[in-house]
């Protein structure tokens, strides 16, 4: 991939059909889809790609079982179907993983009867779940635990005062930032044009200050050069930063103001060992700990955070708060924040007007014309989860095709794997893989294999072709020849773009002095860096991966 704003290359008549700003879930499910139909498409991220919300989810492709406890069936049925869409067009990131809901007398909401008829009207909701193209990713009915089948299970339950437990499935997705990222490639793949680190200044507006949007001045932070983008059509998918992206636009009022939710995460030693366990805290709000990497991955939290979210850090404060809750109905014993190895968070756009509490916001999501305030030429997508971005972005293009005035191809996302991920049966490729490449560790080829999919050749070619690229860096197998492909082929152009997004080398926490140097030599090679920029870059991704204190 190639970041468009480094040339001067232009669509027919310089003007795009659609030109997208934000390049998180959200946007780059929308590039992907409406460069399938045939549109002429560029997209801009301030940041990285998938470097905000879509980076720091639960790390979950879910059916939103506790949205049924606000009766939003609809959600909770697209949720569920756009679950078994992802198993299918991703299905190298997408895994079933079963769910273990304690019930205890403690809270009204998570007690027997109300969890059996929830997890009733779950199962019915998901009557689809098994019409999967992997027959291997069909999910299992769910079914009733007894209190002792429960502890048996999971032995880190609290057995004092546990009624019993539902047993279901949820998928996990190992990285959902390189999930992200095959969107983007998918986009790309169907002649739509990308770039990281290039931040709208400015919207060109067809008259003075107000009028028709036409497109915007984008500038491209890593050369310090602006360039316009024209476009028949503008799209805000800026996330959290929404309401600040207009705010771009002088003199714009009307526009709702977002809420923003914080939701934090922490990995800690394995507490649990192969299902996910999900229980209510003493405020009456769901955590849950699953298994992840040889880890236990602990969340998560919904509380309103006020302020510009460019500030926004996690707090020890916020951790700790996190840790009092899952230690007020988990474990036999306190987890304290010694056993934090890593945390992270951000925040979720939530449209004003959904509720009171935070906590029990919807996760709906909204497409707002801002023609309607005097602005045409522009949407704002506002809200939203990450399982349910595909169907948002099929949701837009109805939007967006009335708005060009043309008539669109049927939508086909759902019909399509994306790139890299054409893979009929994900074991039957994965111990392919292995045979092919048995001068390599069978964990390392595992990880390879899962994480680029059809691509995965060519990181294990590269580590070949160059044996110190062979290293491996971590107890997954990860090797210093992905950070050299990142840069090569996936445009990262920072350490953290490395570390953090492309590959799973900093996402259990700081990897190690000697991993991290290594890492960023083969970065400082790639892109060109003095010592002075390496030892920059090593510091920024130091404290990006230090914990609160």
């Amino acid at each position: 991939m190639e970041r468009f704003v480094e040339s001067d290359v232009a669509p027919p008549g310089g003007v795009y059909d659609l030109l997208i700003v934000g390049g998180g879930i959200t946007g780059a499910a929308l590039a992907y889809d409406a460069a399938l139909r045939g549109l002429s498409v560029a997209l801009v991220e301030k940041q990285d790609f998938g470097c905000a919300t879509s980076s720091v989810t639960s790390k979950l492709i879910h059916g939103g079982f506790r949205y049924l406890a606000n009766m939003e069936l609809g959600l909770v049925r697209e949720s569920l179907r756009e679950r078994r869409t992802l198993e299918n067009i991703a299905p190298n990131f997408a895994y079933p993983i079963p769910t273990i809901i304690a019930a205890y007398d403690a809270s009204l909401f998570n007690r027997m009867p109300l969890i059996r008829t929830g997890m009733a009207i779950y199962e019915a909701l998901s009557f689809d779940k098994g019409r999967t193209w992997d027959a291997a990713k069909a999910i299992p009915s769910h079914r009733i635990l007894s209190a002792e089948e429960a502890v048996r299970l999971e032995p880190n339950l609290r057995a004092e005062g546990l009624r019993g437990a539902g047993l279901q499935y949820d998928c996990q997705s190992l990285c959902p930032e390189r999930l992200t990222l095959a969107f983007i490639r998918s986009a790309v793949k169907h002649g739509a044009r990308v770039a990281n680190y290039a931040k709208v200044e400015s919207f060109l507006l067809s008259e003075g200050s107000s009028g028709r949007v036409r497109g915007a001045l984008v500038s491209d932070l890593l050369h310090g050069r602006s360039l316009e983008v024209r476009a028949k059509l503008t799209v805000n998918c800026a996330g959290p930063w929404a309401d600040l992206v207009l705010g771009l636009l002088h003199s714009h009022t009307g526009e709702k103001k977002l809420r923003r939710s914080e939701g934090i995460h922490v990995v800690t030693r394995k507490l649990v060992d192969r299902h996910m366990v999900a229980c209510v805290g003493k405020s009456g709000g769901h955590f849950f700990l699953y298994p992840w990497r040889g880890h236990t991955l602990i969340g998560t939290t919904d509380k309103e955070y006020v302020g510009n979210p460019d500030d926004y850090r996690v707090t020890r404060a916020a951790i700790e708060e996190l840790l009092d809750e899952v230690n007020s109905a988990f474990g036999h014993e306190p987890i304290t924040y010694a056993d934090v190895e890593h945390a992270y968070g951000g925040l979720r756009p939530l449209v004003e007007d959904q509720t009171k509490g935070v906590y029990e916001s919807s996760r709906k999501y909204e497409i707002h014309d801002n023609g309607e305030d005097g602005f045409d030429g522009l949407l704002t997508v506002e809200g939203g989860k990450y399982t349910t971005s595909r169907n948002l972005a099929e949701t837009a293009m109805k939007r967006i095709g009335a708005k060009l005035g043309r008539e669109l191809a049927a939508c086909e996302t759902d019909k399509r794997r994306l790139d890299g991920c054409e893979i009929d049966d994900v074991e039957a490729f994965v111990a392919a893989a292995q045979q092919a490449y048995g001068d390599f560790p069978a964990a390392t080829v595992d990880w390879l294999a899962r994480q680029y999919g059809t691509e995965h050749a060519r990181v294990l070619e590269l580590a070949r072709a160059e044996p110190a690229l062979a290293t491996a860096l971590d107890a997954d197998g990860e090797i210093l020849a992905q950070a050299a492909y990142a840069v090569r082929e996936e445009m990262a152009r920072t350490l953290a773009d490395v570390v953090l997004r492309r590959t799973g080398l900093g996402t259990l926490g700081w990897p190690g002095d000697d991993a991290i140097a290594k890492i960023a030599d083969v970065a400082a090679r790639e892109l060109g860096w003095d010592e002075a920029r390496k030892a920059r870059e090593m510091a920024q991704v130091r404290a990006m991966l230090t914990l609160p204190q």
